[in-house]
């Protein structure tokens, strides 16, 4: 995300980056059209597809995060790339908790999503650069790696494959949910803990060395598909963009459907 802008003086750009950061956005925008689909138009097979392809949402979500990881070791001010991006999240909070509430559309709020939770990632990662920078990459890789894998079922209570499980204190209220700890009260549409997320990011920053250094594998940097190198490049906007143009449209089809039933 903000990749175009932020890369680092004399950096090449890596095309292979934009286009699966563009595969995975798509993916994103899809799923939750069907999303909407069944939200706003109340089609039940929306629903129904948007749960099938659950399925999948772990590996776009891995992508996208990674990729993002791997970005942030070619930015010039990582920290300046995370506000930005951290107050995108905000303003998605702001949009789908206090205004569409008040214009009478409930259960689409947004609290910690795939922004903040990428904002703060990136706040960390540009704070911690130069001690990354010192660790041997291949071992900082597989620690954040394992770190990820062994806290993914943090929501669930389970650490280390689930050999672990938390206690239940940690689960009463919603104060931590940044982190991946919150209460059954809490609910947000778009969701993403810091734990384990975080793990995944900073993987991606050490793998980051290699694209610091130019020496990705050369088909890295060939173009293969303008397209998605066009959504990858711009994909914090199209997030940001994707659901209010989602219900400009669907809204008023809803509305011109009732008019005539």
């Amino acid at each position: 995300m903000l990749a175009g802008d932020f890369l680092k003086d004399g950096a090449r750009r890596i095309l292979l980056l934009d286009e699966i950061r563009g595969f995975a956005i798509i993916c994103m925008v899809i799923h939750h059209l069907f999303y909407n689909l069944g939200f706003v138009m109340g089609i039940e097979a929306g629903y129904d597809i948007f749960n099938a392809l659950c399925i999948f949402q772990p590996f776009f979500w891995s992508a996208f995060i990674i990729t993002s990881g791997i970005c942030s070791r070619l930015s010039r001010s990582a920290v300046k790339r995370g506000l930005i991006v951290f107050a995108g999240g905000l303003a998605v909070t702001l949009v789908t908790a206090v205004i569409m509430p008040l214009m009478g559309i409930t259960g689409a709020e947004i609290y910690f999503g795939i922004l903040s939770c990428l904002g703060i990632c990136m706040i960390t990662a540009g704070l911690a650069m130069p001690l990354i920078e010192k660790c041997n990459e291949k071992i900082g890789a597989a620690v954040c790696a394992f770190l990820f894998l062994s806290t993914y079922d943090i929501s669930r209570k389970k650490l280390l494959f689930g050999l672990i499980t938390l206690p239940d204190f940690l689960y009463r209220s919603n104060i931590l949910f940044p982190l991946g700890f919150y209460s059954k009260s809490f609910h947000s549409a778009d969701y993403f803990s810091l734990i384990p997320w975080i793990f995944l990011f900073l993987a991606g920053a050490f793998i980051g060395k290699y694209a610091a250094d130019g020496s990705f594998p050369e088909f890295a940097y060939k173009s293969h598909a303008k397209f998605l190198q066009k959504a990858g490049k711009y994909s914090f906007w199209i997030y940001l963009a994707h659901q209010p143009i989602m219900y400009a449209i669907l809204y008023p089809i809803k509305l011109l459907i009732s008019l005539f039933q």
